[in-house]
């Protein structure tokens, strides 16, 4: 399955343009899931500008905290439908989001 992780509020508390605290069960969960052979894709509106590198530091602080992602930011290469083109929501599964709806 792919997951697709968002950054601010769910795997660290929201405190942008700062890291926040790591929300360690998110965390466990993520790299749970990766362990049970899951790919995630980190699905962030951060980004990287001249002043700061706001996506390299989420980055960075995920890799430090032991949670690795297949792609950031972008579909993986194998997605289904990349030959019809590449949109800007990255094709998962799942998405995992502090501030989705389960449904409407």
């Amino acid at each position: 399955m792919i997951i697709a992780i968002d950054f601010d509020g769910t795997l660290v508390e929201d405190k942008w343009p700062d890291i926040g605290p790591m929300i360690p069960e998110q965390f466990d969960r993520a790299k749970t899931l990766r362990s049970e052979g899951h790919q995630l894709i980190l699905w962030t509106c951060r980004e990287d500008s001249v002043q700061r590198k706001h996506l390299t530091e989420a980055v960075a602080f995920c890799s430090l905290m032991g949670l690795h992602f297949d792609a950031i930011n972008e579909n993986l290469p194998e997605h289904p439908y990349l030959h019809l083109g590449n949109s800007r929501k990255v094709y998962a599964d799942k998405y995992i989001d502090d501030k989705a709806f389960k449904s409407l």
